[in-house]
């Protein structure tokens, strides 16, 4: 039995790790029953195990192979999402208010399927493999920077990711080169005005009318201030403010998000949305305060990695292997690749004649499992390629 047949073999089990863990979601930073149902599959297979990693539940594996080489990382998240779960299925979320709507349990076990199996074949592996089971990627600071710190990719010579994503038919991967997903900024406006009557207006500032204003003031920085050639997105997702229909709130909460996946606009478009909140606020006579915080990086491919995958994917998906579009949501997996070469892929995971339609972050999220087995083999497609062709114009790091 050869990996690929072994990984056939094996998808019963990840259907079954993956449904577990679906069942029982944990959030971002609190991963300590998933952390260990994964370390205790990784031991038992034989693969050295570090547990509690990267300053809080990450998991991180190695496998020697049978004969020298270089050193390859694979890497899945963890963590769940503060969303009820509203499928109705015998796996879904036995937990109130959390579940894994992004398929974090499915990169989970495909990673686990990969791990056994190269385990059980290490003469197929030349070098090393490193299996990242990364915590918290769904929250900021993101879990792969103290994984980072403490020495994950010393020796790594490349890193391969893959989220399962539905908008994409289950059967089809897709990379890119270059820029791949954007950078993820989260900002809160706490705007104060004075507080009043409602049919008394001129003895108030408004603190609503000062963040309507500033929702349409800010929607300016994409179509007047950025470079409409690049890809920018400024969303207010919330305002909260008032209590009742006829007094003047004194203060508005307004939170959202600007998405960009080049570096100099990204500073741009902050400097931007400041000098808008103050002006705007200041034509009031309101008062403000700011957290601008700056997330994930955008997630930046290796060109030779990304080329790796148009070789390497045609194996398991012939013409269903894709040049991936420009994706807005971000990814700490980005910090991995300001390190060492690698790229981010994309598997589908989306069945629509089967109802596996609802986007990732959606109560009602599911994916197509067979997805599973697709990036499993994609995994193992992209580690024999590189190990086959390190040294061979893919120059390998110092050790």
């Amino acid at each position: 039995m050869d990996i690929y047949e072994a990984l056939e073999a094996a998808y019963p089990d990840m259907v079954e790790w993956r449904r577990h863990l679906h069942r029982h979601p944990e959030l971002s930073y609190r991963e300590s029953e998933t952390a260990a149902f994964v370390a205790s599959k990784l031991r038992g297979w034989g693969l050295e195990v570090r547990e509690q990693a990267g300053k809080g539940h990450g998991v991180v594996a190695r496998l020697r192979g049978a004969s020298p080489g270089p050193t390859v990382a694979l890497r899945a998240d963890m963590d769940a999402l503060p969303i009820q779960d509203e499928k109705a299925c015998d796996y879904a979320s036995t937990v109130p208010g959390v579940m894994h709507a992004c398929g974090h349990d499915a990169h989970t076990a495909t990673l686990l399927a990969v791990a056994k199996v190269l385990s059980e074949h290490p003469e197929s592996v030349r070098g090393q493999v490193v299996f990242i089971f990364q915590p918290a990627e769904e929250t900021t600071p993101g879990g792969a920077l103290g994984l980072i710190e403490e020495g994950v990719l010393e020796d790594v010579d490349v890193i391969y990711g893959i989220h399962l994503w539905t908008p994409f038919e289950v059967g089809t991967a897709a990379c890119r080169p270059g820029p791949a997903m954007a950078a993820a900024d989260e900002f809160v406006i706490e705007i104060t005005g004075r507080g009043g009557h409602g049919g008394l207006p001129h003895e108030a500032i408004d603190s609503v009318l000062v963040a309507s204003q500033l929702v349409v003031n800010l929607q300016s920085i994409v179509s007047r201030s950025a470079d409409p050639t690049e890809p920018c997105v400024v969303s207010v997702g919330s305002i909260h403010s008032g209590t009742t229909f006829n007094i003047i709130a004194e203060t508005a909460v307004l939170k959202g998000t600007v998405r960009t996946f080049d570096n100099s606009l990204r500073m741009k478009v902050r400097q931007r949305l400041e000098t808008i909140v103050e002006q705007t606020c200041l034509m009031h006579g309101a008062t403000y305060e700011l957290d601008y915080k700056m997330g994930y990086p955008p997630v930046i491919n290796h060109p030779e990695e990304a080329e790796r995958f148009d070789r390497a994917a045609r194996r398991t998906f012939g013409e269903h292997a894709q040049r991936s579009p420009l994706i807005m949501a971000g990814e700490d997996y980005a910090y991995y690749l300001e390190k060492v070469p690698g790229c981010f892929m994309f598997v589908g995971a989306g069945h629509a004649q089967r109802g596996i339609v609802h986007p990732h972050h959606h109560p009602r999220f599911d994916i197509d499992e067979r997805s599973m087995l697709h990036a499993a083999k994609l995994f193992v497609d992209m580690l024999l390629d590189y190990t086959r062709t390190a040294g061979q114009g893919f120059p390998l790091c110092d050790k």
